[in-house]
């Protein structure tokens, strides 16, 4: 008995290719373009995408989520501090508290429900997708990136010799984590000079970062541990209720930039 409908492997194939292409010609120009899928990354997207915002989140990995699949010391527990728990309750993420003020939930689960949600969104994903260069206007604005396949990387320079393509945007979010990848690219030509992340203490740090999310330079905004790492701040650990508030926050920075820009 058969069960399934009968197909040609040359049909899955076309299946295939056609929908990718046909998702990346239309996401050559966006809206917003995060770098990054981690917590703050995904937050941010979701938020975005919520208001209508086109966005497209690239990302170097196979897979989508960064540090919050995993947790702490790969025992994959999340801990939130108060109130980042809402967000769990936003996304139906079940939860017990730790201690007062501290949340616990499992991380595959929660990080399983925030990607569902940034799809259900409308947000698309690049994966296997490296930064490689920003697009400037002039000197003075960033509008878009620069991207590879990230494999080349890992290539001997004889057999990877492949340009980069440009993805075109209003606005870049750099969610690149303690890398902060994006920004590196500004200060390697001088533009501006990263502090370099402090060392751990969560009570500060997840505080400092949310009220530093913002943007770093004209048309690109930093968030999560990007932040910490631009401003000099304490990194904070395994725990990751600064990560989706200080994402929130740069949806919210973006929304107000992006009726102030042209499309390029």
């Amino acid at each position: 008995m058969t069960l399934f409908h009968p197909v040609r492997e040359g049909e899955v194939t076309r299946a295939i290719v056609d929908s990718f292409l046909r998702q990346f010609e239309e996401y050559i120009n966006s809206d917003v373009v995060i770098v990054g899928s981690g917590p703050s990354g995904l937050i941010a997207g979701r938020e975005l995408g919520k208001a209508g915002v086109k966005v497209l989140i690239i990302e170097r990995n196979n897979y989508l989520g960064g540090g919050f699949w995993v947790g702490g010391y790969f025992m994959n527990k999340v801990t939130l501090r108060a109130p980042a728990q809402e967000i769990l309750d936003e996304l139906g993420v079940p939860y017990s508290m730790a201690s007062e003020g501290l949340y616990v939930a499992d991380a595959p689960q929660a990080c399983s429900k925030l990607i569902g949600a940034t799809c259900d969104a409308g947000v698309k994903f690049f994966s296997l997708t490296l930064l490689e260069d920003l697009v400037m206007r002039g000197d003075n604005r960033v509008a878009g990136v620069v991207v590879n396949w990230s494999p080349i990387a890992y290539l001997p320079k004889e057999i990877a010799a492949l340009d980069p393509i440009a993805l075109e945007a209003r606005v870049v979010i750099d969610a690149t984590g303690h890398d902060a990848c994006a920004v590196r690219k500004l200060e390697q030509r001088g533009m501006l000079k990263l502090a370099g992340e402090g060392a751990l203490w969560i009570d500060k740090s997840e505080d400092a970062v949310v009220e530093r999310t913002g943007e770093v330079y004209p048309g690109l905004i930093v968030t999560g541990m990007a932040v910490a790492s631009v401003y000099g701040l304490p990194r904070m650990g395994p725990t990751f209720g600064g990560m989706l508030l200080s994402g929130k926050h740069a949806a919210k920075v973006a929304i107000e930039l992006l009726p102030q820009l042209r499309v390029s």
